[in-house]
């Protein structure tokens, strides 16, 4: 177990961003999943900006890697488009 004072700080700080990236990633996940079962195009035009701004702050913030946001969003686009 750790020992000194920075370690247990540091154990504190890296179970407090995990809980808080994979509140936002799991978040992420619904949305695109959400967008994937619309069969409405003008449903999934009004959702694809959002789920796309969520993709980037995502990926801003490195809870998810840029190209995976970057494929996401590119497959995402195709899909709203073949509506």
């Amino acid at each position: 177990m750790a020992d000194h004072q920075s370690a247990k700080k540091r154990i504190r700080q890296s179970e407090a961003r995990r809980l808080h990236n994979k509140y936002y990633a799991r978040t992420a996940r619904s949305a695109v999943r959400k967008l994937r079962a619309a069969s409405e195009k003008e449903a999934a035009l009004e959702l694809l900006p959002k789920v796309v701004a969520m993709l980037d702050k995502l990926a801003k913030n490195n809870i998810i890697h840029k190209n995976k946001a970057a494929n996401l969003k590119s497959n995402l686009t195709k899909h709203v488009s073949k509506l």
